[in-house]
């Protein structure tokens, strides 16, 4: 009688097992009018904008006004897509109101960006993982500071079109995306608060993405599944 209950805690201990090494559902790609091709970022329509946590009391928010990107893009097949983006960390931009000081150039210099040192920041996605039928988990390489790191950002597909006659840039694709890193990892740590306080800004870094891409060769349309 003893073994009973031995039994379904090893029964229910091999259940979690095959469940935790299941593999992760498929899905059905978001349909969309936009075909297959390369596209590249329309800077006009795309933001790159980080925050972090100043004294704890606010998300100080910037953003970077030049960079660029091009994706492979696939709708029946997202997970086979590639992205690539490159940012100049002299565009940071704070909008500091303050016109005796220049904000920008402090953060771009060797205390933060370093910018004139490692003039590139770049993202090589390495996987993409879709979630669900219009969202992915996007993994690549950062190469920030010099220094280069695995990040994954959280994205979702807006929904595109195919070439129409009242938008010169041709077929057009929308997505937004949002990740952390800890900007420790790319040996930037000037006035990272010391443990247990918030005296300071923070290392982790919130990073939020909109970004519409382009495809001024594309022509017809296809439909995702």
């Amino acid at each position: 009688m003893r073994m009973a209950p031995m039994m379904a805690l090893l029964v229910g201990m091999a259940g979690a097992a095959l469940a935790q090494e299941a593999p992760p559902p498929a899905f059905t790609p978001a349909p969309t009018q936009a075909p297959a091709g390369r596209y590249t970022l329309d800077l006009s329509h795309g933001r790159l904008i980080f925050r972090v946590s100043h004294l704890g009391f606010s998300n100080y928010t910037a953003l970077f006004t030049d960079f660029a990107a091009e994706l492979d893009f696939d709708p029946t097949n997202p997970e086979a897509m590639v992205l690539t983006a490159t940012v100049d960390p002299a565009s940071i931009e704070t909008h500091f109101p303050d016109p005796e000081f220049d904000f920008n150039a402090y953060l771009a210099g060797p205390d933060f960006l370093d910018a004139a040192a490692f003039p590139e920041i770049t993202f090589t996605s390495t996987r993409i993982r879709m979630t669900a039928p219009d969202k992915a988990a996007v993994t690549g390489d950062l190469t920030l500071h010099g220094i280069t790191r695995p990040i994954t950002l959280r994205a979702t597909f807006n929904g595109g079109y195919a070439p129409q006659s009242f938008d010169p840039g041709g077929a057009r694709i929308g997505f937004s995306a949002v990740g952390t890193l800890f900007r420790s990892d790319f040996g930037i740590d000037m006035g990272i608060p010391a443990p247990g306080t918030t005296l300071g800004v923070s290392d982790a870094v919130e990073i939020v993405i909109e970004a519409e891409f382009i495809n001024p060769d594309a022509s017809g349309g296809q439909v995702g599944p």
